[in-house]
């Protein structure tokens, strides 16, 4: 009995983080944005990163 509590608790713990591995990439967009809004809002905090467009700035033919 104690084999197959210990199981189900490593079968519980894949599960838990595999769920949370989902959330995690089917939010990814929004915690970008979390992420990049507060650090926009903190004291000098401007900006400091560049579009990804702008790798291809002079790719204009």
């Amino acid at each position: 009995m104690k084999i197959a509590r210990f199981v189900l608790k490593i079968v519980a713990l894949s599960l838990t983080v595999a769920a949370g591995v989902c959330c995690i990439i089917a939010y990814w967009d929004k915690i970008a944005a979390f992420f990049h809004c507060a650090k926009e809002k903190l004291p000098g905090g401007g900006c400091c990163c560049h579009s990804e467009y702008d790798d291809y700035a002079d790719w204009d033919d």
